[in-house]
């Protein structure tokens, strides 16, 4: 099960952990033991626009993403003399993303209904699978916990918004593959267990978005009663507003630590979600956060969450706030920290926010100018305080119900990950002992890939026999053929009078 890297030097291949001793009939391969063929895309100039159904288009990362093939997330191509029809995507083709975030490098959609005229990326990669491989049981497999480990660990980048993972890397992960019949018994098996567990995730996500609703009209119905003392929250700031600052990171070092962004994905700052900057605590002290800031997200690439802000509790050691945040610190005479936390989530303000925000890149951003002009309720701190008091008794029950929710969603995303694993351990469903092997499949595969790649070697060969014979001269034979080309028409008649001295020879 050798493989060869990317330089044509021979890699072991990557063995997906959770399988210790495969049940009889099965067999260890590599997934490129499983492949007739696999495509990668190249890269095109196009149009930052989706193609027409009558042009050519080049398909984009977010067209592999989400589980299912979106056709439509693709760029028009520039120069249609460029396409190679080879490379033209069908019904039936499984696609795998070669550059993507770390949660989804790698991951694989099969393609339905497609529409015609596109192609693939550079960023895709097309695995045709051996007539004896079931296309449901790889897409399952190659989503299962233990593959997806597998692929993040090959995957090379340093940033987890963009991973990399090449055609050899993916080729060498190795799987305990089943017999045929079996690989359709345990697709059948997940589909029926998984169609359930989708079914039981969708009520809850229903049920979610129900008090979702709730907690907005309580904080809707809570502000209507002080509308009228509406001013900009440059009217309530105790200082400026600030941006924080981009701080490299100190591996080991004794910095003054800085927020993550996942610091902000609570109500409250999570001072726990930080990394030591490579700075000075003088050159910190400006942007430490203390008890009772607010602290708002700049940048996000959901419109529902840039924008959205978290309350800092109490402070126990320094901490600064990044780049990726903005500081608002309110006179604390005017404002009660905990209703700017409220009055900053209700429906009101979010419109407003979602309005102002900004998007170039495909990520939403808002600034100081944007936060200086919201328009929020202020009234006196002892009716601020009141308010606060009655949300708080409302949503004691929403805030329980919604984590009782919340949990059982992480249940089912584990029960999931456990179907898979125990899927394809060979745990799921009975084996049957009149299977075929693996290993004879195995080598069917083996003499497909084998036949595919002489019948290429010789189109090639074809083609290149067509291009110098094209290129080839004519032929002595078809000169000879050829009628001889006319006589000089050179006129050598003189003017009257004059006469030509002619060479002579004489003979002695």
């Amino acid at each position: 099960m050798n493989v060869e890297s990317g330089d044509g030097s021979p890699e072991a291949p990557v063995r997906a952990e959770g399988v210790s001793e495969l049940p009889e009939g099965w067999a260890w391969a590599i997934v490129g033991d499983l492949l007739v063929r696999s495509d990668a895309g190249k890269s095109f100039k196009c149009e930052s626009r989706p193609a027409a159904l009558n042009e050519w288009g080049i398909i984009k990362v977010s067209a592999m993403t989400w589980g299912e093939f979106r056709p439509d997330e693709n760029k028009a191509l520039l120069d249609e003399e460029l396409v190679n029809q080879d490379y033209e995507i069908n019904a039936g083709d499984i696609l795998v993303s070669r550059a993507n975030t770390v949660e989804h490098v790698g991951a694989p959609v099969l393609v339905g209904e497609v529409r015609p005229r596109l192609l693939l990326s550079d960023k895709s990669l097309r695995l045709k699978l051996g007539s004896a491989i079931d296309r449901k049981w790889f897409i399952h497999w190659l989503r299962s916990p233990a593959i997806r480990k597998a692929v993040a660990a090959k995957a090379s980048g340093t940033s987890d918004s963009m991973r990399n993972i090449s055609q050899s890397d993916l080729h060498a992960i190795a799987l305990p593959v089943p017999p045929a019949d079996e690989q359709r018994r345990i697709t059948d098996a997940l589909e029926e267990r998984l169609a359930r567990l989708v079914k039981i995730e969708s009520r809850l996500r229903a049920t979610q978005a129900r008090l979702e609703a709730l907690h907005e009209e309580v904080l809707d119905s809570s502000f209507r009663t002080v509308e009228e003392s509406t001013m900009s929250l440059r009217d309530v700031l105790q200082e400026p507003l600030a941006n924080g600052r981009s701080v490299p990171t100190s591996d080991g070092g004794d910095g003054c630590p800085v927020l993550r962004l996942t610091a902000l994905t609570t109500d409250v700052v999570d001072l726990t979600q930080c990394k030591n900057g490579d700075w000075s605590a003088e050159d910190a002290e400006p942007f430490l956060v203390g008890e009772g800031d607010f602290l708002v997200c700049r940048g996000n690439g959901s419109l529902s969450l840039v924008g959205r802000g978290a309350l800092v509790p109490e402070v126990h050691k320094p901490v600064a706030f990044p780049d990726t945040m903005i500081r608002v610190r309110t006179d604390s005479e005017r404002v009660d920290p905990r209703y700017l936390h409220y009055v900053w989530a209700s429906p009101s303000v979010r419109k407003q926010i979602e309005r102002g925000a900004r998007t170039g890149t495909g990520i939403y951003k808002v600034n100081q100018k944007l936060l200086n002009g919201l328009q929020l309720p202020f009234p006196p701190l002892d009716a601020q305080r009141e308010i606060v008091d009655g949300i708080d008794r409302a949503l004691v029950h929403v805030h329980a119900c919604a984590k009782g929710v919340s949990d059982a969603l992480t249940h089912c995303t584990a029960l999931r990950r456990t179907l898979l694993a125990e899927a394809f351990a060979g745990r799921l469903i009975r084996q049957e002992s009149d299977d075929e092997p693996a290993e004879d499949l195995l080598k069917r595969i083996r003499a497909e890939r084998e036949a595919a790649e002489a019948e290429r070697k010789a189109a090639r060969r074809a083609a290149a026999q067509a291009r110098r014979k094209s290129r080839a001269k004519p032929k002595t034979s078809e000169l000879t053929d050829a009628p001889p080309p006319p006589a000089p028409t050179t006129d050598t008649s003189l003017p009257e009078g004059q006469q030509t001295t002619l060479p002579m020879e004489f003979t002695a």
